[in-house]
């Protein structure tokens, strides 16, 4: 995944919002928006899922998890040997640990580069988590934008990107309109001006390329994979969250949309709570 942005108890209406692009080379077999188990025995988590590696960059758990991942650009060669970032998500989705040793453990795992956005909601977890820091930040209620640098630095995609979801949530007058809003968000192909690229260490033609929310290279090798949104709404007293993906081929033709549905998920909790999400003392 490569551009995200997270509403976090920044709605009444609608709790937790995210909306999300995953960038990816087209040779890299990936299955679609679906359940399945990271190992025999291991409870369903619902997601996309890379063929290669076996792992996920964004996911869900029946019993109140989600968590995202996005790699780090950086002009350091990455470590062929390291283990499989897309691992990190499906283990915090399966695992019955607290945050705090959690993130003990995968800090020290070896992997390259990379943003992890996790939370336990029934356990009133939230975090932000990045192999370049020391310590877990915990995530406030308000409106977040990730890409491939820390949280919220100010690339014109991420800033974008959060703009869309701000007037979003003020505008739609319901799931569908919202859904809508944020797809158009993240269909942006729009390359920002040079004086605005990073400088990540890859050449200048690549910066303006990936400086898009939507990415299709004129080689049609590596652009966006799919697009999802995660959207918990209120129905009366009862919290209904919708999944929603839809996939890309290499010239940026949509397939259709594939819509989940989970009912009071994640079970007998109060939505609401996600506004104060809390992270453990390290």
């Amino acid at each position: 995944m490569c551009l995200v942005s997270l509403a976090l108890g920044a709605d009444a209406r609608f709790p937790l919002v995210i909306a999300s692009n995953r960038d990816e080379y087209f040779k890299r077999p990936t299955a679609a928006l679906g359940w399945w188990s990271a190992k025999a025995g291991d409870a369903p988590i619902l997601g996309g899922r890379d063929l290669g590696a076996g792992g996920t960059w964004l996911g869900l758990s029946a019993h109140g998890r989600f968590a995202l991942l996005t790699n780090v650009r950086s002009p350091a060669p990455a470590d062929a040997q390291a283990p499989s970032r897309g691992d990190i998500v499906p283990d915090w989705l399966r695992t019955p640990e607290p945050a705090g040793r959690f993130w003990m453990r995968t800090a020290l795992a070896g992997h390259n580069g990379f943003n992890l956005i996790a939370a336990d909601i029934p356990a009133d977890e939230c975090f932000w988590a990045s192999n370049a820091r020391a310590h877990p930040q915990r995530l406030l209620p308000g409106i977040y934008g990730l890409s491939n640098a820390g949280l919220d630095t100010p690339w014109p995609k991420v800033d974008a990107l959060k703009a869309r979801m701000r007037s979003s949530l003020v505008e739609a007058r319901s799931v569908d309109e919202l859904a809508l809003r944020l797809f158009d968000a993240l269909a942006d192909r729009a390359i920002a001006p040079d004086p605005a690229l990073p400088s990540t260490g890859v050449p200048l033609a690549w910066e303006r390329h990936l400086s898009a929310a939507f990415i299709v290279t004129p080689d049609r090798t590596y652009g966006t994979r799919c697009s999802t949104l995660v959207i918990t709404e209120y129905r009366g007293d009862q919290a209904v969250t919708h999944v929603m993906e839809r996939s890309f081929d290499v010239d940026g033709h949509a397939s259709p949309v594939q819509h989940t549905v989970l009912r009071d998920w994640p079970g007998a909790y109060n939505a609401r709570d996600i506004s104060t999400c809390a992270m453990p003392a390290s």
